[in-house]
């Protein structure tokens, strides 16, 4: 059986400068993905037909960037089970709090996991889909544990020439 690919659908073309964070961690775990630029508002049948058929093909993980009214993740959690994954968009007059509200805002039944505004959202998207997919991946749940603890070295070494630093 092929492992299951993450779908990552942007709103617009202008997201992937913040969204290639997403790939990157993706790539770092060797995880394959799918782009997609579609829209809830714009392009709602082709939102609808990629979806159900990315899941018949084996998608594990749908993440979605969208900004302003956000649409995109909940309309996306409105056609699938599968786990969705929201990257509000630091975009229009709000700066972001109104993709926010409208990705993390979902009724019950039918949730988004919404991850922060802008780059630092699109990074954790990345990793939340890895650690989703990891659940059923020993490879895969090493791989993140091992980049876990490779974080958390990297602080220690800077705290360390830090502190050497200040004694000296």
């Amino acid at each position: 059986m092929n492992k299951p690919f993450v779908a990552v659908l942007m709103g617009s073309d202008s997201d992937l400068p913040v969204m290639q964070s997403t790939l990157d961690v993706l790539k770092s775990f060797n995880i394959t993905t799918e782009v997609k630029i579609t829209s809830a508002h714009r392009t709602p049948a082709a939102t609808h037909s990629f979806v159900t058929d990315a899941e018949v093909r084996g998608c594990g993980v749908f993440i979605c960037a969208a900004g302003l009214a956000a649409h995109l993740a909940g309309a996306v959690a409105g056609i699938t089970t599968l786990p969705v994954i929201g990257v509000p968009m630091d975009a229009g007059p709000l700066q972001g709090m109104d993709a926010l509200l409208s990705t993390a805002m979902m009724p019950g039944g039918v949730p988004v996991a919404t991850v922060a505004i802008g780059s630092a959202g699109a990074k954790n998207a990345g990793y939340l889909a890895a650690q989703i997919l990891a659940t059923g991946d020993a490879e895969l749940k090493a791989a993140v544990k091992a980049n876990r603890q490779k974080n958390a070295e990297d602080v220690m070494a800077k705290d360390a020439a830090l502190q050497a630093r200040l004694q000296g």
